[in-house]
């Protein structure tokens, strides 16, 4: 048998090499795209040594650094349009990012879009895009309670599992969706309920989608109360959250009617009660034609018309205030500011929170 000769040892080795060097490349362009749109939080930011404290410092390339495992899973893609604390979120704001996922989702090669965020309005940013996204796709929106400079910076954990899930087929058709501590919860129902630790989103009386385990990720339900709604107007109308409490005497409704307010949402009390005096401002406002919703203080359950002293809830919607179901008042803004889009009339507003 004749031995290869060293010319044909090195064109072999070349061919070798060749097949080595490309074949990755093969692999990764098979791989799904997911979209990282980063908005800054607590998961985009560093202790500053001078003022020591968090500040906003990494880049969602810095971010996506961090996990270098995920490009096994997908081919990120970043998009960075702001690095501020999520305080600093407004209508203004959700308007941009809802444009910015939509474009994203309507690529094809584009399986989820993936939102880091603060978690302080967490809850509202992702409700907004899910009442506004029209796609099957998921958007996953994640945060951190633990900055990038502690050890144990829940970010890179968040980020893989949100890779994760946009992957998954079984995602799809769940809207938005908050992932933290390898929970899985649906925009609607998600609330903030510990100021720091790490498993501090919850869903109340609902529970959990689902979790992004070890070895897979695992829904075992699917959020059934979604609706569309479509962004219309570059600027939202204008909507106040009034709280009601103990002695609470309806001042800071008039203020906000007078302050030129197209809508009121009241956190009120229990099932939606409030004060006379409370309830005297509430009837001024709606002789106004100012929309007023009714939602509640309470965590869990649905505002119902059910008392009839004044100020109870059957008075209150005898009056004309429309009922916000099981929605926290910070959510409840959100669906009203996007029904004043196209009218003001309670019975139409009303149809909008009984979906």
């Amino acid at each position: 048998m004749k031995k290869p000769g060293n010319k044909s040892v090195l064109l072999l080795s070349a061919v070798m090499l060749a097949v080595f060097m490309v074949f990755p490349l093969i692999a990764s362009a098979e791989l799904p795209v997911v979209k990282l749109i980063a908005t800054g939080g607590t998961i985009a930011m560093k202790i500053d040594p001078v003022k020591k404290a968090p500040v906003p410092a990494i880049s969602g390339e810095d971010l996506v650094a961090t996990v270098p495992e995920i490009s096994g899973i997908a081919r990120i893609e970043v998009l960075n349009i702001s690095n501020v604390p999520s305080g600093y979120m407004d209508p203004d704001r959700w308007v941009a990012l809802q444009k910015a996922v939509s474009k994203e989702l309507a690529r094809p090669e584009v399986a989820g879009v993936i939102v880091s965020h603060g978690t302080d309005t967490l809850e509202e940013t992702a409700y907004f895009l899910d009442l506004t996204v029209n796609s099957d796709k998921p958007i996953v929106l994640i945060g951190a309670q633990r900055n990038a400079s502690e050890k144990d910076f829940d970010g890179p954990r968040n980020l893989l599992n949100a890779t994760r899930i946009c992957v998954s087929p079984n995602a799809r058709g769940k809207g938005a969706m908050i992932v933290l501590n390898n929970q899985i919860n649906a925009a609607r129902e998600v609330t903030k309920t510990h100021t720091s630790d790490v498993e501090t989103f919850k869903s109340g009386d609902y529970g959990f989608l689902g979790n992004a385990d070890n070895d897979r990720v695992i829904f075992y339900r699917a959020p059934l109360r979604r609706q569309y709604v479509p962004v219309k107007q570059d600027k939202l109308p204008y909507v106040e959250i009034v709280t009601a409490y103990g002695g609470a005497d309806g001042s800071l409704v008039r203020a906000a009617a007078k302050a030129g307010v197209k809508g009121i949402v009241i956190q009120a009390l229990g099932w939606g009660n409030v004060g006379v005096p409370m309830y005297e401002a509430i009837k001024e406002v709606l002789s106004k034609g100012i929309p007023v919703v009714i939602s509640t203080r309470v965590p869990n359950g649905r505002v119902l018309p059910v008392y009839g002293y004044i100020g109870g809830g059957k008075t209150l919607k005898d009056a004309g205030a429309i009922f916000a179901d099981n929605l926290p008042p910070q959510k409840a803004r959100l669906l009203l500011m996007l029904g004043l889009q196209t009218t003001s009339k309670a019975v139409v507003l009303q149809k909008l929170f009984d979906k």
